[in-house]
């Protein structure tokens, strides 16, 4: 039977076309001169080697850039032993009202973004107004909508290796505690590192969330600040920022599925 040509050509449209506006964002942030539309030779100037107007240099996209590492590390720190801790009791939970907990559990992944935004500001600025918006409202936000995802991912590898391990180590004389932090957490370590830089990726990315959460220019993001400048008269160090968050988010992303692809567990005779 003869293949159809179609198909692959369509997909390599698609994919030209997704990612045409990026490698041109990418190409300016390299620019010699200010021009964002005119090739101007290349040049690492909007990056570091501009004394006023690259981001290293500039305090408003250094600034910018730090809260958001700030916010994906301490994502990544509450995230994933809160998810992990879920993961483990959804797993091993039977009785009434599990499946209604598996459920809620996976609303995050499936409610618009800003409807939950929405939500989480209505919130902080009445319920929990001693919180406020800030820093660690922008956290629990993270928090909050990336622990889905450390849950399905733990899970995951929670069916790979099965009860078998664990009651093999505890018939041996293992109490829970060991047999928790000797044989299920390393066995976990694949899930636990895709798991750590999924939520990296998540948060170091995120929009709606963070600007409904802020509270002045000190709680400003990447992602805020590219959408502040993006229609005004911005230099190429708004590319080269937005080059940086690109490279960082898809380092996560890459070495999570690599991490992610853990070799399954596999009994002993």
């Amino acid at each position: 039977m003869k293949r159809s040509r179609l198909l692959p050509a369509v997909t390599w449209i698609y994919v030209v076309w997704s990612l045409l506006p990026v490698l041109i964002a990418i190409r300016f942030a390299f620019n010699e001169g200010r021009s964002r539309t005119t090739g101007q030779g290349f040049s690492l100037r909007w990056f570091w080697t501009d004394p006023t107007l690259s981001v290293r240099n500039d305090p408003t996209l250094a600034s910018a850039l730090e809260h958001s590492l700030v916010l994906a590390g301490l994502s990544m720190v509450i995230a994933v032993p809160l998810g992990t801790a879920l993961a483990l009791g959804l797993q091993r939970w039977r009785g009434r009202g599990s499946g209604v907990s598996n459920v809620l559990m996976l609303l995050p992944l499936v409610t618009p973004e800003l409807v939950f935004a929405v939500g989480l500001f209505l919130l902080f600025t009445s319920a929990f107004g001693f919180i406020g918006l800030g820093t660690t409202a922008q956290v629990i936000g993270h928090v909050t909508f990336s622990l889905s995802w450390v849950v399905l991912i733990v899970r995951g590898r929670l069916v790979m290796i099965g009860r078998d391990v664990e009651e093999a180590a505890a018939d041996l004389g293992a109490p829970p505690w060991h047999v928790l932090r000797r044989v299920l957490l390393p066995l976990l370590g694949p899930a636990l590192a895709a798991s750590l830089l999924t939520v990296f990726a998540l948060s170091i990315d995120d929009f709606v969330v963070a600007q409904y959460m802020a509270s002045g220019a000190d709680t400003t993001t990447v992602p805020m600040r590219i959408y502040a400048s993006a229609r005004a008269a911005p230099t190429p160090a708004l590319n080269a920022l937005v080059t940086i968050m690109l490279v960082l988010s898809l380092a996560a992303l890459a070495l999570a599925w690599v991490l992610g692809r853990g070799r399954p567990v596999e009994p002993r005779a």
